[in-house]
């Protein structure tokens, strides 16, 4: 089985300093891959590059076998990629509705996700719906990103940091619309500080630091020591 997303050797820079180093990352129809790292690890910037926001120098992308590491953004984003940025970065002078419809617009014809199942999804975005995005809880912010994202139709999801800043019991509700998600055909990739999170919802986990990873694998086949020492760079040689 072909990947969905097959990312080869994948160099980044930000001007002249080099950000990521030669990752190599697979994902499949219907998987949740976790990224995981301490701040400043490469995470974000592994989004950027994928989305084309970053400036990929080297290697290669490919979204159902073609290549999009030389696309642009808005190109990335119709061939099917989507991202919850960090920070959520909702337009505050735009409603709930409005800042959904948003997501909407490079969609074509007819496909699974519109504002009715935006709002079968979290339903409280749907009783308040016509308010400022900006008068929503942190959560029910975060609802409003991942619901605007989904509102292309994308066939896999970037997740920036979802949890951040957020309590436990607000992250438990998001991370619970991840098996509607991901049975609507649409495959994820998460970005998260939260370890344990990470590996209640991931079918493969990366480890990233300083721009290369470090550790790879099923959650079920990482040990905490792995995990703790490629986390924070630790050699046992």
């Amino acid at each position: 089985m072909s990947a969905l997303l097959d990312i080869r050797d994948l160099t980044a820079h930000y001007g002249d300093f080099q950000a990521l180093f030669g990752i190599d990352l697979t994902l499949n129809e219907g998987e949740t891959l976790a990224i995981i790292g301490a701040n400043g690890a490469g995470k974000t910037t592994l989004m950027r590059a994928i989305t084309g926001i970053a400036r990929v120098t080297a290697g290669t992308a490919a979204l159902n076998g073609k290549r999009i590491d030389r696309l642009t953004a808005p190109d990335i984003l119709r061939a099917g990629i989507s991202m919850v940025p960090e920070g959520r970065r909702l337009f505050p002078s735009l409603t709930v509705e409005e800042n959904l419809l948003i997501g909407a617009h490079v969609r074509k014809g007819n496909a699974f996700w519109n504002l009715s199942r935006i709002f079968e999804l979290f339903p409280v975005l749907a009783e308040r719906r016509g308010q400022p995005a900006t008068a929503l809880s942190g959560g029910q912010q975060q609802m409003v990103a991942i619901g605007r994202a989904l509102m292309s139709n994308p066939s896999v999801l970037l997740c920036d940091e979802l949890s951040l800043g957020l309590a436990p019991v607000v992250i438990r509700e998001i991370y619970a619309a991840f098996p509607t998600i991901r049975e609507s055909g649409t495959a994820i990739i998460v970005v998260e500080q939260d370890i344990g999170q990470a590996l209640k919802i991931a079918d493969g986990v990366h480890c990233m630091m300083e721009g290369r990873i470090t550790l790879s694998g099923p959650p079920c086949e990482l040990s905490r020591d792995a995990i703790h020492d490629a986390y924070f760079g630790i050699s046992h040689a």
